[in-house]
Formats: C-alpha cells, sequence, structure tokens
C-alpha cells in the first residue's frame, strides 16, 4: 500500500494502541493534494483511521498530524462530535512521515447530493439543526479551558487570511485577471470587524460531516483549526450550503444540501444567531 510501510506501522501499532489486534490490513480512503486518510482493519475485524501528510515533498506547516491530534483530543469531551485520537507518531522513520491514528466512525460523509439522497426529508431537516448546533457548541467552548489557549493568533484573522491569499495568487497568476484584483480590493474594503475570537474549523462545510440517524456523528479535517473570527465558519458554511434553486441542472454529485429538505441559510443563520447572540445581520 503505497504510503503505508506496512512492517512497521503493525509494529507501531502493537506497541501504541492497546485496542487494536495486529496485523492489520490498509486500504486508502480518500487522498491526492490533502492529508492522506487510510482505513485499517485489525485481525478481529475492527476498523482504525491512519492520517498522514501526501506523499513527496510538502510543507510541513501545511500539514501538521501533531496539531490534528492535539485538537481532535482536546475536544473529545466537549460535545463537539469528533473521533477518538488513538495515538500519534513523530517518528518518520516509522512511515516517512508523522501519522496519527484515530476511530473510524460509521455512517455517510456528505460529500454530494448522492449521499444526501440516502437520508429521509427528516433526518435531513434534524442533521441541518445538529450542524449549527454543533458549530455553536464549538464557538461558545474558551479555547484555554481545553488547552487550545495557544493554538494560535485570536486577533486579526481577516487580516491574516486575506493577506495569504493575495499572497498566493500574485505567486501563482499567469496572467491579468481583473475580475480577481477587483474581489480582492472590494474583500479589503468591506471586510468586517473582527468581534471576539473562538475555536475556528476552517473548512466547515457539509463534506467534511459524518451523517448517522439524523445527527452529526463526526466532523473530520481539522488541519486548518486555529483562533480566530467565528463568523468566518458561519460564512464558509452558508456559501456551500446550497439551495435547490440554485442548481440548474441536479446530478448526483451535486452539491448534497441542494435537493432540499435540508433548514434554509436563513434558518440555519437564526439557529447560530440564537445560540451564540452574535449578530448576523451583514
Amino acid at each position: 500500500m503505497e504510503g503505508i510501510d506496512e512492517v512497521k506501522v503493525n509494529a507501531w501499532f502493537a506497541a501504541h494502541v492497546r485496542e487494536a489486534s495486529t496485523p492489520l490490513s490498509f486500504s486508502l480512503i480518500s487522498g491526492g493534494k490533502s492529508n492522506l486518510t487510510f482505513r485499517a482493519t485489525d485481525a478481529a475485524g475492527k476498523a482504525f483511521v491512519l492520517r498522514r501528510p501526501p506523499l513527496g515533498h510538502v510543507l510541513e506547516s501545511a500539514h501538521d498530524m501533531g496539531r490534528e491530534f492535539r485538537i481532535i483530543s482536546a475536544l473529545a469531551d466537549t460535545g463537539v462530535p469528533v473521533a477518538r485520537a488513538y495515538g500519534l507518531c513523530e517518528d518518520k522513520a516509522i512511515n516517512g512521515s508523522n501519522f496519527y491514528v484515530m476511530s473510524c466512525v460509521d455512517g455517510t460523509v456528505l460529500h454530494d447530493a448522492a449521499a444526501a439522497g440516502t437520508m429521509t426529508p427528516a433526518e435531513r431537516a434534524s442533521f441541518g439543526k445538529d450542524v449549527m448546533a454543533v458549530l455553536v457548541r464549538l464557538h461558545t467552548i474558551d479555547p484555554a479551558d481545553i488547552g487550545l489557549g495557544d493554538l494560535g493568533r485570536r486577533e486579526a484573522y481577516l487580516d491574516r487570511q486575506l493577506k495569504r491569499w493575495t499572497t498566493q495568487w500574485e505567486a501563482t497568476k499567469t496572467h491579468p485577471e481583473p475580475a480577481m484584483e477587483t474581489c480582492l480590493r472590494l474583500l479589503g474594503e468591506r471586510k468586517p470587524a473582527q468581534v471576539g475570537s473562538a475555536i475556528v474549523h476552517g473548512d466547515f462545510r457539509p463534506g467534511n460531516f459524518m451523517h448517522r440517524d439524523g445527527r452529526v456523528a463526526a466532523v473530520f479535517d481539522w488541519e486548518l483549526c486555529t483562533l480566530g473570527d467565528p463568523l468566518a465558519d458561519v460564512g464558509y458554511l452558508l456559501n456551500s450550503w446550497t439551495q435547490p434553486e440554485e442548481v440548474p441542472e441536479m446530478t448526483s454529485a451535486a452539491p448534497p444540501t441542494s435537493i432540499g429538505g435540508f433548514p434554509t441559510r436563513e434558518e440555519m443563520s437564526r439557529l447560530y444567531a440564537e445560540g451564540t447572540g452574535r449578530d448576523l445581520s451583514h
């Protein structure tokens, strides 16, 4: 299995994950330019999940396994649904890079309309409400209370984001693109003042949620998590919360919420405002 040194990783499991019965077999769940996610099935049929950086040369700060492991470990007893963290390996001699192991959560990841189509209308409605309840819980945690007070700078979150996006755009553009320059200018001019700070997931969208029985069974992909403006998470979620009238032609690969039955953006915004007391008028 590319990306897994099966002999050494099996030995590491035997020494560090007492819940696992070696030998384990491995299969790729997802991967590419982002972190690779493997299913590890032990001799008793129990499944675990192993996360590691993508293959080849990568920027370590962008694929920090220790950071992800620390975050899901800290969130374990907060009411924010995350996979159970079993262990972190920082010895690159084992598998060529750092990796961590977490529990395998059963359910359906809402990647697209086909996945959402397995849900009943009642499940879609309750799931949408639970998504916002989870975000409210995340944003009302005091980071210091769970050992994440030093996870990142609390202030100037949007300034840092805009600076990063602009730098990335300048470094990668191949020709003038007036619409992008206009977009960057407007983002700078209309950037709201940050009011408070919270733990920000950074990629809070349906494709990172596991559904089971009308609830969020787990939130995944914490690699962009930091401290900052919580409304950035809200805006990002609402932007990805596609409504049926916004999709001209429905396909199985259409956005999951576009099939209908989920709470509207207005309903989701109301739930968040009521749960946190934050103003979403803009």
